[in-house]
């Protein structure tokens, strides 16, 4: 009788696991980096020719070792960082698979040279597609030093799925930049054909940040600092006048480890939502810190997906943070207590930080999620709400701007300051601060202030729902069904009366009225969905903002609208008195600021 099945022979299986581990060059120094990283390196240099295709050097000052522990690193899965089962509950070490360094030799001509400080020399290994080609002793400073030259040369087809050497040695950048976010206490030099990519000097995490996204843009830039007894959340978030076309400078990292986690992506969103433009993207740097039981970062072999044993807790965890930070709105500039002629004038301030937020058209989806002050709940939307705190203590809570030479600023009295010249196109406010021209639109800022006092009331009330004449049978999931019966007090408060029905059967009596003339079933679907995933303060909250949002939109002037100078002061009175924001709720910029040196420049007077 024939056989079909054979056992693989150890050169392909070690490809076959190559594969996984190694991607592409990229993927290759992201692994050594983190060898370097677990050793103790203060220092790292890296190397490539070609992206990386041609050869790759890492180089680093850590403990290295010794010559039987350098042979044993290229045998698969061996390592020195756990020892047993339960080490894995407990992992703190970027590494500890035992996969990298035989995987890279399996797919590469490799070298490895290290040296321990104690000992008074170096050993040198030569592998060659994974087989040892010589061991010798070297003369080198204590540290290790890899190098792998003509990655995936047998595994043709492999090869020939690389990018240009431009691509590949833009993502060995993008790599290097992202591990030295995460660790602001190692220099880092990155190289490629001779060119010198990334230096970076030894610093706090603060001038790091202005390494890697620049010294201009790190001005936007805003400390996080929230946490409890089981998560602690820091770093730093962008204002709206720093955002990015793709996700490419959202920097997380759980326990130091850097992820590309979807439940971090999500929360991080959902708190800039209704603050910068859909489709566009924060720069942000956030640290979570959770006991190393609470996460399992042996789900993916790259180790950028993570999984979360408290999901909903770590979501909210971070999205109650950057909402913190955003929700005092520290872009936004107050007027002096004291005027002076070597003070910053309010219009200057207000610019840097407003103007280029509108500029760049910054139009959001319709749910941003923000956390208003207290106010009495009078269930009326036309009603003003209470008095602000105190101007000291707001200027104390607010976050002082990221690498700024200014002192700390609020917004408490910035609109009711402005001087009224008028209306253009019964549409646009014109103000003026200084010598600086402030247009506003009248819809979105009325729609803000409107929105926020409504979502102020409701937590007081509920949305007014309308009962169907016919109910409806949806099928769903078991686990959406659980999440239907779990939220369904949730629900009802927002005008969803859901009933079981039994099995997988709901039956859907009363919708929102905003909803009603609509698909609700689909809605239904995505809140579910949602609920399941991340918990009550995610997608319920998500909702409730998008139809707070659609009330005060159809509540509020709209179009051309003549208003008197006592309603403009109304209007700019109560913009200074709810939690304003750079945007209206779906997204649409505010104001705009144009400077008399930018008029100046168009009439050619400079």
């Amino acid at each position: 009788m024939s056989r079909h099945i054979t056992i693989l022979p150890e050169s392909l299986t070690n490809k076959i696991a190559a594969g996984e581990v190694v991607e592409r060059p990229a993927s290759v120094i992201k692994e050594l980096i983190e060898n370097s990283l677990d050793a103790g390196a203060t220092d790292i240099s890296v190397e490539i020719n070609s992206g990386g295709r041609r050869r790759i050097r890492v180089a680093d000052n850590g403990h290295g070792m010794s010559r039987e522990d350098a042979l044993l690193s290229l045998e698969r899965h061996a390592t020195s960082k756990i020892r047993v089962d339960s080490d894995l509950d407990k992992i703190v070490t970027l590494g500890f698979r035992g996969e990298a360094l035989p995987s890279i030799a399996s797919v590469s001509r490799f070298s490895l040279a290290t040296r321990e400080s104690v000992s008074p020399e170096g050993t040198e290994i030569i592998v060659e597609g994974g087989r040892v080609r010589d061991v010798k002793a070297c003369g080198m400073a204590s540290g290790t030093v890899i190098a792998v030259e003509q990655i995936f040369y047998n595994l043709p087809a492999r090869l020939k799925f690389m990018k240009s050497a431009e691509t590949e040695t833009g993502h060995v950048a993008d790599v290097v930049a992202r591990m030295a976010v995460s660790r602001p206490d190692v220099s880092f030099l990155c190289t490629g054909d001779d060119r010198e990519l990334l230096r970076l000097q030894r610093s706090d995490l603060q001038r790091r940040l202005a390494q890697i996204v620049g010294r201009e843009s790190s001005r936007h830039l805003y400390p996080v600092k929230s946490g409890d007894e089981y998560a602690a959340i820091t770093g730093y978030i962008s204002g709206p006048a720093l955002v990015r076309s793709g996700t490419q400078a959202i920097y997380t990292y759980i326990n130091g480890r850097f992820i590309r986690d979807k439940v971090v992506q999500h929360a991080v969103m959902q708190a800039y939502r209704g603050v910068i433009d859909r489709g566009r993207y924060p720069v942000v740097a956030l640290f979570i810190e959770l006991e190393p039981g609470e996460v399992d970062i042996n789900v993916h072999p790259t180790k950028h997906e993570v999984r979360f044993r408290r999901q909903s807790i770590v979501h909210d965890a971070i999205q109650n943070a950057v909402e913190e930070v955003l929700r005092r709105s520290p872009w936004l500039a107050a007027q002096p207590a004291v005027p002076s002629a070597l003070s910053v004038p309010i219009g200057q301030a207000y610019r840097e930080r407003i103007a280029a937020a509108a500029q760049a058209s910054l139009a959001l989806p319709s749910r941003p999620v923000y956390q208003p002050q207290q106010v009495e709940q009078t269930g009326t939307a036309s009603e003003e709400p209470s008095a602000p705190p105190e101007r000291d203590t707001m200027i104390s809570e607010t976050p002082t701007p990221f690498q700024s030479d200014r002192p700390p600023v609020g917004s408490a009295d910035y609109f009711s300051s402005l001087s009224i010249i008028g209306q253009f196109h019964s549409e646009y406010i014109l103000c003026q601060s200084d010598a600086e021209l402030v247009i506003i639109d009248q819809h979105a800022a009325s729609e803000r202030v409107a929105y926020q006092i409504l979502k102020q009331q409701c937590r007081g009330g509920g949305i007014e729902s309308q009962r169907l004449l016919f109910p409806v049978t949806v099928e769903l999931s078991f686990s959406e069904v659980a999440a239907a019966n779990r939220f369904s007090q949730d629900l009802a408060a927002i005008g969803f009366e859901l009933e079981p029905f039994g099995g997988t059967t709901i039956i859907v009596s009363s919708v929102p009225r905003l909803v009603a003339s609509r698909d609700p079933i689909l809605l239904i679907r995505d809140i579910l969905a949602d609920l399941e995933r991340f918990g009550t303060s995610t997608a319920f909250n998500d909702v409730l903002e998008s139809l707070l949002s659609r009330i005060a939109c159809h509540s509020v002037i709209r179009g051309t609208h003549p208003l008197e100078g006592q309603q403009i002061k109304e209007l700019l009175h109560r913009m200074d008195r709810t939690d304003f924001a750079a945007s209206c709720p779906h997204g649409r910029p505010v104001s705009h600021v144009v400077s008399l040196i930018e008029l100046q420049k168009i009439f050619k007077r400079t």
